[in-house]
Formats: structure tokens, C-alpha cells, sequence
């Protein structure tokens, strides 16, 4: 049984037919969201080339529109999956003040922080993401 194959994983702000992208409900990162392949694959090697690159570019559409909504001090990106070995990009904004910083989001807290998060954010992230996504054409 796998979590990201048996659950969406997040709010819902993106999908083609190969991958996701979603909203993770982290009241100490707003804007963590997380790009899902959608069939259950291990690592980035499983997949052709013309896959990876794909799933690439949508992180980085995704790392863009967190960049643009929200303005972090830096952005993290991680895929790790040692607990889920289900293929999924974390996009992680990090500012100088959060719980964690410099230190991963997973390690020893820093510090007590809370973060204000953006009213509109998950309607915003999609937006951006979507016009990213399927850009006009004109």
C-alpha cells in the first residue's frame, strides 16, 4: 500500500496525465507543495528521459509560482521518498526566520516562528501555475 498512490496528498492545484501538483497543509511552510508522478515509480531514473524532463519542468513551474507568490529567501528542493518510495518533488520556501532555518525542515527546530500565510493561496498557486503551464497562445 502506498500513500500517494491511495491519497491525492495535498490540496489539489495542478494535473496533467503524468503528474500532480498539491498544496501541502504545513501551517509552519505555506507554499510547500509537493509534484506527484502519478504511477507508482521508485527513483528518476525508472522513468524515459522525455519523463524526467517533463516532471522537471513542472518543479520548476511549481518553484517559480511559490517564488512569485510568496517571495521566500530561498527555495528548497528535495526527493527523497524514504518513507513513501513513491517518486514526488518537494518545493520547500524557506525564509531567514522559520522554525528550521538554515537547518532542513525535517531536522531540530531553531526557533519558534509562525508564519503568516497569504490569504488566497491555493487559488493563487494554481493560477500561476496553470497559466504557467498552458500559456496563452497569441
Amino acid at each position: 500500500m502506498c500513500e500517494l498512490c491511495e491519497n491525492v496528498g495535498g490540496t489539489p492545484l495542478w494535473q496533467d496525465a503524468l503528474c500532480r501538483v498539491v498544496l501541502v497543509e504545513d501551517r509552519d511552510y505555506p507554499g510547500f507543495c509537493r509534484v506527484i508522478w502519478m504511477n507508482h515509480v521508485k527513483e528518476m531514473t525508472d522513468l524515459p528521459v522525455v519523463e524526467r524532463r517533463h516532471l522537471m519542468d513542472v518543479v520548476f513551474v511549481v518553484e517559480s509560482a511559490v517564488r512569485q507568490m510568496l517571495q521566500p529567501d530561498k527555495i528548497n528542493l528535495a526527493s527523497l521518498g524514504n518513507l513513501t518510495p513513491h517518486l514526488h518533488w518537494h518545493v520547500i520556501p524557506r525564509w531567514r526566520g522559520d522554525r528550521h532555518f538554515p537547518s532542513p525542515i525535517w531536522g531540530e527546530m531553531q526557533r519558534d516562528a509562525q508564519p503568516a500565510t497569504p490569504e488566497n493561496l491555493a487559488e493563487g498557486l494554481r493560477t500561476v501555475i496553470h497559466e504557467a503551464m498552458h500559456p496563452a497562445s497569441g
